[in-house]
């Protein structure tokens, strides 16, 4: 299933309801980086050594368990998954450009401003 015009501007147009409780926000704020961090050493494994893959992975899973959590604080659930694939498709986008978007538009820190 598509969403209307396509996954970014879908996730982009659910993502303040879905980030306004604070404790949510900052797991956010710490986990994003260290999901971009494994996500890194997972792709420079075949030249890092098989440590930096499994290091990679781990902390990637720990970030989306760790933000997983803090959704279950939020008012507004996420949408369903669709799927295996729909996981790791909105996981990625919402790491490597939804969240950063939202804290360089200056979204994150008025939801911070404005957390319930």
């Amino acid at each position: 299933m598509e969403r209307e015009g396509g996954l970014l501007k879908w996730q982009w147009s659910l993502y303040p309801d879905g980030h306004r409780d604070r404790r949510n926000l900052a797991l956010h704020a710490a986990t994003a980086p260290i999901f971009l961090a494994g996500t890194c050493a997972l792709a420079l494994s075949p030249l890092a050594g098989v440590m930096a893959g499994v290091g990679g992975a781990a902390v990637m899973l720990a970030s989306m368990i760790a933000q997983g959590s803090g959704h279950k604080l939020e008012k507004t659930a996420p949408a369903p998954f669709l799927g295996p694939t729909d996981v790791l498709k909105r996981f990625f986008a919402e790491q490597w450009i939804t969240f950063p978007r939202f804290v360089l538009s200056g979204e994150f820190a008025k939801a911070w401003r404005e957390a319930r």
